[in-house]
C-alpha cells in the first residue's frame, strides 16, 4: 500500500510578507493584485485577516471595512513567492524524489520508497512540517494518506502547522461525513447538481451508484465516485515522468480583469504558447484536444473542451482553438478573472497527412519551434515573444511557462 503526503503552505503569500515584515505579523495583512488595475483584489490573507472575516475576492475597501484602520495591505510579489517555493521543494527532496506540484504552495510526495528509512508516513510529516517551520519560517500542513484525493482532504482539515492521517480504517469517520463540495473537483455547480439528489455528504455520494453518477456528471461521475471511495490510484507524478501525464496546462490569474477579447486573446496567446513549449518538452508533439477554463471577477468558472483541426504541438493552432471555446463558452456577464489552457489526448507513432500534404509545412514548423525553444533554453523564455503580448508590458513581462503550471485536472474544480 502506498503513503502518499500531501502538503499545503498556510497561507502561503501573506505568509511570506509577514516573512519579510515581520513588523506587520501580529496585525491582520492581505495580499492584494495591483489597486489601479484591479482596484485591490484580496489575493490571500493571514490568519488575523481571517478571523476579522475577510475572503479572498474581496475588494480592498471591503476588507478594510472588516479590519479598520489596523489593516495591512502588501501587493503581491509573485517572484518572491517562487523563490520561498523552491525552497520547500528541496526539503521534500530529501525524503522522496516523487514530488507533484498542485500550485505554487501544495504538493503531493510518494514516501512510499523512504518508510525504511525516515519511519511512518505521519513521521515524514512532522519532519518536513518541523524543517520548514524552522529553516524557512512559514508553516505547512500535511495530510497522510494512501492515495492523493484523501491526502489532500487530511492537509486541509487542521491549519496552520499539523499533520492529519486519513486510513483505510478510519477513513469512513473521518471523510464521509465532509460536505460533498470538501472532496477535490466538486465545484459549485457539481455541488448543486448533487444536493438537487439529496447528495449533501462524500459519504453519501460512495454510496450512489457509480451509474447514477455517470448519468448526472458524465465521465466525472465516475472519477468522483472512484475518489468518494478511496479508490483513486493515480499516482505521484515527476517532472521526468510529465510524458505520462494526461494533459499538459497552465493558467494564470491576471494582475488586472481582461475586459476585452483582445484582452483575452492576449492572455490565451501567452498560456497556449507555454503550452506548447512544455509539450514539446516531453516530447508529446501530436496533441488532438484543448481545454478552456475561466473564471470571471465574481469567481464563477466555465470550462469547455475542443477538437484541434488536427494533432500538433502548435501554439498558434492551440491559441486559435481556446479562443474559439472562449467564444462558445464566455457569458460575458463579467470581467474575466483568470484563465487556463491545457492540452490532452496525446498520440504516437505514425500520423497521416492530409490530402493537400502537410508535411513540408509540419516540417517547418518543427524546426521553426525548435529554434525558439533553443534561444528560450538560452537566454530565457521572454526572449522571443509575439507582438499581440505588447499591448500591455506587465503581462509581457510574466514569465508564464517558469511560473504558473497546473494540475492536469485543475480544469474541473472551480467550473461548471
Amino acid at each position: 500500500m502506498r503513503t502518499i503526503l500531501h502538503s499545503d503552505l498556510n497561507n502561503f503569500y501573506a505568509s511570506v510578507e509577514c516573512l519579510r515584515r515581520p513588523e506587520i505579523r501580529e496585525k491582520p495583512v492581505v495580499v492584494v493584485g495591483s489597486k489601479e488595475d484591479r482596484h485591490g483584489i484580496v489575493l490571500a490573507k493571514n490568519i488575523i485577516a481571517k478571523q476579522f472575516g475577510v475572503k479572498t475576492g474581496d475588494v480592498y475597501w471591503e476588507a478594510k471595512q472588516k479590519c479598520g484602520n489596523t489593516l495591512v495591505e502588501v501587493e503581491a510579489d509573485f517572484g518572491e513567492y517562487l523563490r520561498v517555493s523552491k525552497e520547500v521543494r528541496k526539503i521534500y527532496e530529501d525524503y522522496t524524489d516523487r514530488i507533484e506540484a498542485f500550485g505554487i504552495d501544495e504538493c503531493w510526495l510518494d514516501v512510499t520508497a523512504s518508510l525504511q528509512l525516515f519511519g511512518s508516513g505521519v513521521e515524514i510529516a512532522n519532519l518536513i512540517r518541523k524543517r520548514v517551520k524552522k529553516e524557512i519560517g512559514i508553516t505547512v500542513s500535511v495530510g497522510v494518506s494512501w492515495n492523493k484525493i484523501f491526502a489532500k482532504l487530511g492537509s486541509d482539515m487542521k491549519k496552520p502547522d499539523a499533520v492529519t492521517e486519513i486510513t483505510q480504517e478510519n477513513y469512513r469517520t473521518i471523510v464521509w461525513n465532509l460536505p460533498v463540495e470538501d472532496l477535490l473537483y466538486v465545484g459549485s455547480a457539481t455541488k448543486q447538481k448533487l444536493n438537487r439528489m439529496g447528495i449533501r455528504t462524500i459519504g453519501q455520494l460512495a454510496q450512489t451508484k457509480e451509474e447514477t453518477l455517470i448519468s448526472l456528471l458524465g465521465k466525472w461521475g465516475s472519477y468522483l465516485y472512484t475518489f468518494a471511495c478511496g479508490k483513486d490510484e493515480s499516482p505521484v507524478v515527476t517532472a521526468k515522468e510529465e510524458q505520462t501525464i494526461k494533459s499538459i496546462g497552465n493558467s494564470l490569474t491576471v494582475y488586472r480583469d481582461l475586459k476585452d477579447e483582445e484582452d483575452v486573446r492576449m492572455v490565451i496567446h501567452l498560456l497556449s504558447d507555454s503550452v506548447a513549449a512544455r509539450m514539446r518538452e516531453a516530447g508529446l508533439t501530436r496533441g488532438r484536444t484543448v481545454h478552456l477554463s475561466v473564471r470571471d471577477s465574481e469567481l464563477t468558472g466555465y470550462q469547455k473542451q475542443a477538437k484541434l483541426p488536427r494533432p500538433c504541438s502548435n501554439a498558434v493552432e492551440i491559441g486559435k482553438t481556446a479562443f474559439r471555446i472562449f467564444r462558445e463558452v464566455y457569458p460575458w456577464r463579467n470581467y474575466v478573472r483568470s484563465l487556463g489552457v491545457s492540452v490532452s489526448d496525446f498520440c504516437f507513432g505514425a500520423e497521416q497527412m492530409d490530402f493537400l500534404g502537410s508535411l513540408e509545412k509540419d516540417e517547418k514548423q518543427k524546426r521553426l519551434d525548435a529554434a525558439i525553444d533553443k534561444l528560450r533554453k538560452k537566454y530565457g523564455n521572454k526572449v522571443i515573444q509575439s507582438a499581440i503580448v505588447y499591448k500591455d508590458p506587465k503581462i509581457r513581462d510574466m514569465d508564464i511557462k517558469g511560473e504558473h503550471t497546473i494540475h492536469p485536472y485543475s480544469f474541473f474544480k472551480n467550473g461548471k
